[in-house]
């Protein structure tokens, strides 16, 4: 059956979270004067913020840890590989981080392009996201993607993560979707591709940085035109 029903992740897939948020971070490193702390190089601070982030939202998406910890300890673990060990400055950067962050607007290439496109071939399009939901509505409104999407299904207001079966069931069923006639489309293989999986739903791994595929999606591609290609 022909696809009715797209359902796009946000971060890592459209908007550019990598460069929106080493922005945020140049930032909050002049605001708060962190090269008098001893953080002299900002790309080995931001490459040491990423690593730190990445398995706080790993643990974060397994139950292991609570938004709030995710989101002060992102910042404090990498002060502290400065020697840095400030409680107090990391939750005051952790606050302006995500004052500022949303306020980003850099999309991936060919983002407006490929939306307009499925826009004009009546296809029904939806967000279904891991992400904070107050920060994540501001982002898509700031980058003026707001009108695209019928419905944005958050892990707060379904009470669940990718991959876990509920976070698909309560989208398909705000969306008034059918499960044969959606298609989940997303960067991240293990939340995105085997939460697709999980619940028996078609995927597109949007693969922007050419890894070697470890979960079978029902397609890959590595630039949001080869959308064109299949729908």
């Amino acid at each position: 059956m022909p696809y009715k029903d797209l359902f796009f992740d946000l971060d890592h897939t459209i908007w550019d979270f990598e460069l929106n948020s080493k922005e945020t971070l140049w930032d909050l490193h002049l605001k708060y004067a962190l090269e008098t702390r001893g953080i002299n190089n900002f790309d080995e601070f931001y490459s040491k913020y990423s690593v730190h982030n990445h398995k706080l939202w790993d643990r974060y998406t397994k139950g292991y840890i609570k938004q709030e910890e995710l989101r002060w300890k992102r910042i404090y673990l990498s002060l502290l590989e400065y020697k840095i060990a400030d409680e107090a400055l990391s939750k005051e950067m952790s606050v302006d981080y995500l004052t500022i962050l949303p306020n980003k607007k850099n999309l991936f290439p060919y983002t407006i392009e490929i939306l307009e496109y499925l826009k004009s071939k009546n296809y029904s399009m939806h967000l279904i996201t891991n992400g904070f939901e107050s920060v994540q509505f501001k982002k898509i409104k700031n980058s003026n993607i707001a009108q695209y999407f019928t419905e944005v299904i958050t892990s707060e207001a379904s009470n669940s993560l990718k991959p876990h079966k509920e976070i698909f069931d309560y989208a398909l069923k705000v969306s008034n979707a059918k499960l044969e006639t959606s298609i989940m489309i997303g960067d991240n293989e293990s939340a995105d591709i085997q939460g697709a999986i999980n619940i028996g739903m078609d995927s597109i791994f949007v693969n922007h940085l050419q890894v070697v595929p470890t979960v079978p999606a029902t397609h890959t591609i590595t630039h949001l035109k080869e959308l064109e290609n299949i729908f």
